[in-house]
């Protein structure tokens, strides 16, 4: 049995994207970047706060990290809230210890459930990136468009409420998007997103509402990913970030700066037998004397500069 005539044909089959969002792009060829005090990497860290409800959403999907065993699931629940009363402070210990920048992707809830937490994140000038209102609120293909813009502008109203400011930034829950949520943000005057993980470099995608820019928020480097899910233990975590920031530098040198991101988990690089390495791996960057420590907004702007 063949296959009919029009089977391979549709609307996008062409060269390049199958998508209008944004043109192919090789990153070796694009215009460089040169970051302040001609730096080779820019170090952009987000420590994750995120508020986990104890009774999960009843929509067709569940976040990653959410409640598993039978109701209430004390065992995770409290395991996640370790991460907004413990290990976010060791967390903080260490940044502060290496006068590092961060910004935090932070569910709406921490702002106005955890006010010593906001606080402290506050003294510190992170800069807060949208999270949604908690990790119930995800986003999903064939979403109603009007309750994901609802659920995008109760989390921005809730942020502006409590920390003074609007987010610029998002990072949806569970790294989670409908086919509207772009053009959601947008709409919302959001400037950059951080769900989108194939590139090394911003880039610029275009919606009917405007343009907004997508960050490398890498899932690679992401302490959940390569220690929980993955199951790798502290010395192959440095490891693997030291291998990434050796050749982020040396193309650095020859191709225009580049950005090193590290997801950072209070839950996860928190706990007492792993902020260790965290300090460690960090302790070995700066020492290169060739990092820019910077906010995700401070790294657009000179990007967009070039």
């Amino acid at each position: 049995m063949t296959l009919p005539e029009d089977y391979l044909k549709y609307p996008h089959r062409s060269h390049g994207m199958d998508h209008d969002l944004y043109p192919w792009s090789n990153l070796f060829n694009r215009p460089t970047v040169r970051w302040p005090g001609d730096k080779s990497v820019a170090l952009w860290i987000t420590v994750a706060l995120e508020y986990f409800p104890l009774t999960p959403n009843d929509g067709p999907f569940r976040a990653p990290g959410h409640m598993v065993t039978p109701y209430p699931d004390y065992r995770t629940y409290t395991t996640r809230d370790y991460g907004n009363r413990v290990g976010v402070f060791r967390i903080m210990k260490v940044l502060d210890a290496l006068g590092l920048k961060a910004s935090t992707p932070m569910s709406a809830k921490i702002a106005e459930r955890y006010p010593a937490l906001l606080k402290a994140v506050q003294d510190r000038d992170w800069e807060v990136i949208g999270h949604g209102v908690d990790m119930n609120h995800i986003h999903y293909g064939g979403m109603d468009a009007a309750q994901e813009a609802q659920q995008i502008e109760d989390a921005l109203v809730m942020l502006e409420k409590h920390t003074g400011s609007k987010p610029v930034g998002w990072f949806s829950p569970a790294r989670s998007e409908s086919e509207n949520t772009l053009e959601l943000l947008a709409e919302h005057g959001i400037d950059y997103a951080c769900d989108w993980v194939n590139d090394d470099m911003p880039y610029d995608m275009t919606t009917s509402a405007g343009t907004i820019t997508a960050m490398p928020h890498t899932m690679e480097l992401d302490d959940r990913q390569l220690m929980v899910t993955l199951g790798q233990n502290e010395e192959t975590y440095q490891e693997q970030i030291l291998a990434a920031f050796d050749l982020l530098r040396s193309e650095g040198k020859s191709h225009g700066g580049r950005i090193l991101h590290l997801s950072l988990t209070p839950y996860v690089i928190g706990q007492p037998f792993r902020i260790w390495a965290l300090r460690k791996v960090l302790e070995t960057i700066m020492a290169s004397n060739d990092v820019w420590s910077a906010t995700p907004s401070e790294i657009l702007k000179v990007w967009r500069g070039k």
